[in-house]
């Protein structure tokens, strides 16, 4: 895979070496034309059509497509956790908590705005009705996603919540039924995500869908987006390790080797004003990028780049907006209230990317891609949505007023006709 090694001595630079490290990892195929024939197939012959795409794409045409089963039965997602070691039962009961908590923490109370003319916006949230969270099969099973969406998604009091995964792990169903997830669909691809979107006789419409995926699954939720909410779109995954010479280069290049573990596509980086740091963590992993080191580096993308001080190494990290930024030395970890473009931030030594990943309580379904810049993780808010509700009272003779010039202004003389018919009226 690609390796860059910079060096740069100015803030001023920032954007291009972000745009430089960026262009490590190429964009993904083009599959927008394939991803729309499948969703108008499931669109036009509902549950035939998805039994056919389960029976091609998830199963490789093992199980013929009369014999595909859509739903899990609720029998098994039991079986699956009575079946779990009670050691990783104790570790996904403690990771449930821990989003719980913090997810919980992300929903609002209704709030009273009351304004100078008297009348009163009251701000409500209130939650969709059914969601989706969406599970990767892939290279292994991901339990920590589907507990990361739908324990977020039952903390935003949403009524139903389903996932739609191609797995038949265990430990992924037991997860499923532990996080509160109502219903398992046997379903994967771009055919799973226009299932949920549209509804099939077997899967119900959902109003938001959530979680990773292959490009196909992307364009699926993308395609998608104007009939349902989506979280975004979940491109390959990115550290940037923002680190001064006391960091410790060993912790540093696992954290990296452990994010490049995510496989080809993922990008990995370290900024840092240290030589001495730099090439220390670059012993550790150069070894590995060629194929055998004391850490295992896997086919990322890496670059490192060499800065001219911490307020550098900030602006590199703010240009590149990376899905989970770690901030290690003495120097470097008061930054930590300076970031405004990362998906999630990890401060200090002990701060390891994958505590996020699995039980520390933050999400970890976070924007990709630079997406961070405008974007936010998955929280309880993401199945939530702001409905004001409006009580204008005796403040209509002066609203009526105002409101009636500038819709005079804009040629609304409705509009206008319609407030100023209010005046003078509070009292019946």
């Amino acid at each position: 895979m690609p390796v860059e090694r910079l060096r740069i001595a100015a803030a001023a630079d920032a954007a291009a070496t972000a745009a430089r490290i960026r262009a490590l990892v190429p964009g993904g195929g083009h599959v927008a034309e394939g991803v729309g024939e499948i969703i108008a197939g499931v669109r036009s012959a509902g549950d035939a059509a998805l039994r056919g795409y389960v029976s091609r794409f998830d199963r490789g045409d093992a199980i013929a497509p009369e014999d595909v089963r859509i739903v899990v039965p609720a029998r098994e997602l039991d079986a699956a956790v009575q079946q779990l070691d009670p050691k990783l039962r104790d570790a996904l009961d403690l990771a449930i908590a821990n989003v719980r908590a913090v997810a919980e923490a992300t929903v609002h109370e209704d709030r009273d705005v009351d304004l100078p003319q008297g009348q009163r916006v009251r701000v409500r949230e209130v939650p969709v009705r059914r969601a989706a969270v969406y599970v990767p099969g892939g290279r292994a099973p991901y339990p920590s996603t589907a507990i990361m969406g739908v324990v977020s998604a039952r903390s935003a009091g949403v009524d139903e919540v389903v996932v739609a995964t191609p797995s038949d792990d265990p430990v992924l169903r037991a997860a499923c039924r532990l996080a509160g997830a109502d219903r398992v669909y046997e379903i994967g691809g771009a055919h799973g995500v226009a299932a949920l979107a549209w509804g099939t006789e077997s899967v119900g419409r959902v109003d938001v869908i959530v979680g990773p995926g292959n490009l196909w699954v992307q364009e699926a939720k993308r395609q998608a987006s104007g009939i349902v909410g989506i979280d975004g779109f979940a491109g390959p995954s990115d550290l940037l390790v923002l680190a001064d010479g006391s960091a410790d280069p060993e912790l540093v290049a696992l954290d990296l080797a452990a994010q490049a573990e995510h496989g080809a596509g993922s990008l990995v980086v370290l900024v840092t004003d240290s030589a001495e740091l730099q090439e220390a963590v670059w012993a550790l992993l150069e070894p590995g990028i060629a194929g055998s080191a004391p850490i295992d580096a896997s086919p990322a993308a890496y670059a490192s780049v060499l800065v001219d001080g911490p307020a550098t190494g900030l602006a590199v990290a703010e240009a590149f907006a990376p899905e989970h930024l770690e901030l290690v030395g003495a120097t470097i970890e008061p930054l930590a209230r300076a970031v405004r473009s990362a998906g999630c931030v990890f401060v200090g030594e002990t701060g390891a990317t994958a505590f996020g990943d699995y039980v520390v309580g933050s999400n970890h379904t976070l924007p990709t891609d630079g997406a961070a810049r405008f974007a936010s993780t998955l929280s309880a808010r993401t199945f939530r949505r702001t409905v004001c509700e409006v009580h204008v009272g005796p403040a209509a003779d002066a609203l009526a007023e105002a409101g009636g010039r500038i819709a005079d202004a804009e040629s609304f003389v409705v509009h206008a006709a319609s407030m100023r018919a209010r005046q003078n009226r509070t009292s019946r």
